[in-house]
C-alpha cells in the first residue's frame, strides 16, 4: 500500500534512460530532474538495468521513486543485488524499487526454469545479511505462476507488453492488495498509418520472443496476429495511439482495468539512441500531471 501511494497513476519507462553512451551522460540526469517536476510518480529503468542504473537517476532526483524495469535475475547475482541495494536505501531511503525478471531464453544462456529460478532468487535475497523487503521488490510476471508469485514474494507485479484485457485478469488473480504496474506504449501521433507503422517497427522485436507471445495466446491472439510487426487489432490493443483524447482513453481503461498504476514508454521510432524528451512532456500535459 505504501508503494501505490508514492508512484502514483503514471510512471515514465524508458530504456534511454539507461543508456551508458558517454554522450547521454550528462542529459540523463537532467531528464530524470525534468520527468520528476513534471509529475511522474516513478521511473522505471528498462533495458535489463541494473542496481547502478538505477542509483544514478536516484541521485539526479529528490523524491521521485526509480524502479528497474527490469534487473535480470540471470545477469547479476542476489547478493550483489542485495548489498548493492541496501547501500543506496542507506544512501537515499526509500527511493530504489527492485524490478526483477527472468528475461527470455533468446537472451539469456543460462535461462532455465525460470519459476523455479526466480523463487530461489528471492530465498537468496531474503537470506542476505540485509535482506531486500518484499514490500520493495516488483517481479516483471507474466504467466499465472509467476503473477502469483509477484502477490506471494514481492510488492506485486510489473508486466510488459500487455492489454487491458490481461490486465483485468491479473488483478482479479492478484486480489485487491499487491500492486499491479503494467507497462503500456505511446505513440503520440494521430495519423493513423504512421502511427502503426512506428508502432510495428518497434514491436517486431518483441514478437520473437516466445515468452510475451505465449501470453498473447492465452488472451486470444494468433500467429496472424505476430506478422509483420502485428497485426492492427495487436498494435490497438498493446498501443495508446492518435490525439490526447485516445490517449488519455487508452490509459483510463487500464486503470479501469485494475491497474494500480501504468509505466508509460513513449515510442516516437527513434530507437533508444536519444531521450525523447519533447515526448515526455507532451504526455505529461496529456495527462495533466500538473494538477494530479
Amino acid at each position: 500500500m505504501a508503494l501505490r501511494q508514492d508512484i502514483g497513476r503514471f510512471g515514465l519507462w524508458s530504456a534511454e534512460l539507461r543508456s551508458d553512451d558517454p554522450a547521454l551522460g550528462g542529459e540523463i540526469g537532467e531528464a530524470a530532474a525534468e520527468l520528476e517536476e513534471l509529475g511522474y510518480g516513478a521511473l522505471w529503468v528498462g533495458g535489463s538495468s541494473s542496481v547502478e542504473h538505477a542509483a544514478r537517476l536516484v541521485r539526479a532526483t529528490s523524491r521521485i521513486t526509480v524502479a528497474n524495469g527490469i534487473l535480470s535475475i540471470w545477469q547479476h547475482d542476489a547478493p550483489t543485488v542485495a548489498r548493492q541495494f541496501a547501500e543506496l536505501d542507506q544512501e537515499r531511503p526509500g527511493r530504489f524499487v527492485l524490478g526483477l525478471g527472468a528475461s527470455h531464453a533468446k537472451l539469456a544462456e543460462a535461462y532455465h526454469r525460470p519459476y523455479s529460478a526466480m523463487r530461489d532468487y528471492l530465498d537468496a535475497l531474503d537470506a542476505a545479511p540485509t535482506p531486500v523487503p518484499a514490500e520493495r521488490r516488483v517481479l516483471a510476471a507474466l504467466g499465472p505462476r509467476m503473477l502469483a508469485l509477484s502477490g506471494e514474494r514481492a510488492a506485486g507485479a510489473h508486466p510488459y507488453l500487455v492489454t487491458a484485457e490481461y490486465t483485468a485478469q491479473a488483478r482479479q488473480e492478484l486480489g485487491p492488495e499487491p500492486l499491479l504496474a503494467p507497462d503500456l506504449k505511446v505513440v503520440l501521433e494521430s495519423d493513423r498509418d504512421r502511427a502503426l507503422g512506428i508502432a510495428r517497427g518497434f514491436l517486431a522485436r518483441y514478437l520473437a520472443l516466445p515468452n510475451y507471445t505465449a501470453n498473447l495466446e492465452r488472451l486470444g491472439f494468433t500467429e496472424d496476429d505476430f506478422r509483420d510487426g502485428g497485426s492492427d487489432r495487436l498494435v490497438d490493443a498493446v498501443f495508446a495511439w492518435g490525439d490526447a483524447d485516445a490517449i488519455r482513453k487508452r490509459v483510463d481503461e487500464f486503470h479501469a482495468a485494475g491497474a494500480d498504476h501504468v509505466a508509460l514508454q513513449v515510442v516516437d521510432g527513434g530507437g533508444h539512441t536519444a531521450l525523447p524528451r519533447a515526448g515526455w512532456r507532451r504526455l505529461a500535459e496529456i495527462l495533466d500531471l500538473a494538477s494530479a
